[in-house]
């Protein structure tokens, strides 16, 4: 019987994932995504040949753009547009608290898969540089000095690679686009 679980033991990699994610504006729907074995295999690849922290963050951002991409295929996310004001109104928009927890959800199954060889991720983050100007993205840390980067998807159409900033950087309010 041994035997027989040390064959189906490999086979578990080869499973279907999913996630949990939510939409609508503060996480307003949640539905639940799956990878199928391709999908995962896919975005397994897009970690081939990762040599250093700043690739692996390379690979990251590409990653959750093709996550979301396929959400964008099992939910009305495929809708949502960067910011909030694009797509107000319709359903799949999110907003920085979804697409923090999106993101969060996709880099825990892109780490439960030990794909990253660099990076932990960590709790989403949020940044207040006004009353009314909250905002919040996913972050990782670097597992070898505990630098602290920020991916944030919200700035773009849905399927589009995340932005990757420092975490201080992200925290002074920096955007993609200056």
């Amino acid at each position: 019987m041994r035997w027989l679980l040390l064959l189906l033991l490999p086979l578990a990699a080869w499973a279907d994932d999913e996630v949990t994610i939510c939409y609508n504006y503060d996480c307003g729907v949640r539905a639940q995504v799956v990878f199928d074995v391709n999908q995962l295999d896919d975005i397994g690849n897009l970690f081939n040949g990762v040599e250093n922290p700043a690739s692996e963050r390379g690979s990251i951002r590409l990653a959750l753009g093709a996550m979301a991409a396929i959400a964008g295929e099992q939910t009305p996310t495929h809708n949502d547009k960067g910011g909030n004001f694009a797509d107000d109104g319709v359903d799949g928009r999110m907003d920085c608290i979804d697409h923090s927890h999106n993101d969060t959800a996709y880099l825990r199954l892109i780490e439960r898969h030990g794909w990253l060889k660099y990076h932990k991720v960590l709790d989403p983050v949020e940044r207040a540089p006004h009353v009314f100007d909250v905002h919040w993205a996913a972050r990782i840390e670097e597992t070898d000095d505990e630098a602290q980067f920020v991916l944030d998807s919200w700035f773009f159409d849905n399927g589009q690679p995340a932005a990757v900033f420092s975490l201080d950087e992200w925290k002074r309010g920096a955007e993609p686009h200056g």
